[in-house]
């Protein structure tokens, strides 16, 4: 991959929170937002979904603003769909590595984009999902 080029890598909620919310951790800000711009980043429907929420409830945003985020998403930024064979995978992964629903579906959608790299502050940092997704928690 050439130097400019950007590799595609799925991005968990909390960093897209803290790119988007400046506050108490500027450092986690600071880092979650380079992750995104060194990144091409690919999410699901649940991130869109799950970021929508928080930035609700934390931020204070109102309609018309989640209106502009969720068009933002999907013209910027590729959005798996969270489909029958993405469900049964999560469900095979919840039993192979004992993970809770929400990040079995989070890793299913990652390995459906078929990305090398899962960002993520929740889910366990080193672990590697299937021998092909990595998941990097950028924030340690």
């Amino acid at each position: 991959m050439p130097d400019n080029e950007r590799a595609p890598s799925f991005v968990d909620t909390n960093i897209w929170l803290y790119a988007f919310i400046e506050g108490e951790a500027p450092e986690k800000t600071n880092k979650s937002r380079q992750i995104i711009l060194d990144c091409e980043p690919i999410v699901s429907p649940q991130i869109v979904n799950k970021v929508c929420v928080n930035l609700i409830k934390k931020a204070g945003f109102d309609e018309e603003h989640i209106r502009q985020l969720i068009d933002a998403f999907y013209e910027k930024y590729e959005v798996v769909d969270l489909d029958q064979s993405t469900l049964l995978v999560a469900s095979q992964l919840r039993q192979k590595y004992s993970l809770s629903f929400w990040d079995s579906l989070v890793i299913a959608s990652a390995l459906q984009a078929q990305v090398d790299t899962l960002y993520s502050e929740d889910i366990q940092h080193d672990l590697i999902i299937e021998d092909s997704l990595k998941i990097i928690n950028p924030l340690l």
